[in-house]
């Protein structure tokens, strides 16, 4: 019997969600309800996204950071969630995170990496063999290899609060491994080019007191990946086989980003599962 599938295809955000929290999995990705609003650190990722794609596509700095900047300003208050903070300190809050954002893509810009570009902001879906739904992914940047001159690496570009565990690959696999394999099967695709690497550049927002350097770059080498994308391949198709099934979506309440909200719908039966 033909499986019917709920969703058109897989992301990694749309599987991150649905391991994490079902039913907001469900209401989002399927019912196609975007109403939750985002973190101010949130906000002030997309907008260090908008200026890198502005300045990788050949703007000047101080245009790209303005471009950002007016995306970060002309997000409503009710789009952003502030947490428990009086209505009077929204305000404070959103003049942090402009400093925010302009420190940490100042950090950036300053001595931003050098790469051969060949696409930016690369929208792309996938069909992999033996794999049930498509794979669609979003790469920062498509480069040149630096160590395949055939090849490409795929830029990944993250605004955050604290680095990540120090190392390569072996100690980070776990965070970023399941995002690099969804960009690798997507670039692959359209470019046919071979894909060596995935690179990550996490931009620390806060200064360093010992004054080292706001930007930690990591690689996975896609040589080095064997075992994870046979994990990978069994994790989409046992999700796919999940929610294939007719079943209850159930609420996660300790989902820190969505587990109130989440549990909000499944007290008020607004979401119903297949």
């Amino acid at each position: 019997m033909k499986k019917r599938y709920p969703i058109k295809h897989w992301s990694h955000s749309s599987l991150v969600s649905f391991l994490r929290n079902p039913l907001a999995w469900y209401k989002r990705y399927v019912e196609e309800v975007y109403d939750t609003p985002t973190t101010p650190a949130g906000v002030v990722g997309r907008a260090g996204h908008l200026a890198l794609e502005n300045f990788y596509l050949g703007e000047s700095k101080d245009e790209s950071i303005k471009k950002g900047l007016e995306y970060l300003q002309g997000v409503p208050e009710f789009e952003i969630n502030f947490g428990k903070i009086n209505k009077k300190d929204i305000k404070t809050k959103r003049l942090k995170m402009e400093r925010d954002y302009l420190q940490a893509i100042s950090f950036y810009l300053d001595k931003a990496p050098r790469h051969k570009v060949v696409g930016v902001e690369f929208k792309g879906l996938a069909h992999v063999e033996g794999l049930p739904l498509p794979l669609k992914a979003v790469s920062d940047l498509v480069v040149e290899s630096k160590i395949d001159k055939r090849g490409i690496d795929i830029v990944d570009h993250k605004f955050v609060a604290s680095f990540s565990p120090k190392g390569s690959y072996g100690e980070i696999k776990t965070i970023f491994s399941l995002q690099a394999i969804f960009n690798y099967y997507t670039v692959l695709e359209n470019y046919k080019r071979p894909v060596k690497r995935f690179i990550i550049y996490e931009c620390k927002k806060t200064r360093n007191i010992d004054g080292s350097s706001q930007l930690r770059r990591y690689v996975i080498n896609f040589a080095d990946c064997k075992d994870d994308f046979r994990v990978f391949h069994k994790l989409i198709k046992d999700a796919s086989l999940e929610i294939s099934r007719k079943r209850l979506y159930l609420p996660n309440p300790t989902d820190m980003f969505e587990g109130e909200n989440s549990f909000d719908i499944y007290r008020m039966g607004l979401v119903e599962g297949e």
